[in-house]
């Protein structure tokens, strides 16, 4: 199994969920669940990001690359100031393509601005 499998289903029981809890928690199913924790299919950054928020770690513990499964803010401070996603910005995350540059990224975000713009105006 990979590092991310079992991490990922270490973590899910350690917290006492079930793969139906986290997949609700995930907006996903629990046979996706199951298949990432078989090494039978590897998530998208975003999924992975949304089952590391569920499992209270970070997406570079699941991963390996951090043996330190505990979240710790960016800047080194615990100031709360983290901002927290709403589902609906789970959903559209989920969607967005982990490899997208930055320029992919404002071009998402004019497209989301006009579609925005254009439900207004209905």
């Amino acid at each position: 199994m990979s590092v991310t499998s079992e991490r990922m289903k270490e973590q899910r029981k350690i917290k006492k969920l079930t793969q139906t809890s986290l997949a609700e928690l995930v907006n996903s199913s629990r046979s996706s669940i199951a298949q990432i924790e078989t090494d039978k299919y590897t998530p998208s950054f975003a999924m992975l990001s949304l089952i590391a928020d569920a499992l209270d770690t970070t997406v570079d513990y699941l991963q390996g690359k951090t043996d330190n499964a505990l979240k710790t803010s960016h800047n080194g401070s615990d100031d709360g100031d983290e901002i927290k996603l709403t589902e609906a910005q789970k959903q559209v995350a989920y969607f967005i393509d982990p490899s997208a540059t930055q320029e992919d990224i404002e071009q998402i975000k004019k497209l989301v601005e006009i579609a925005k713009l254009s439900k207004r105006r209905l």
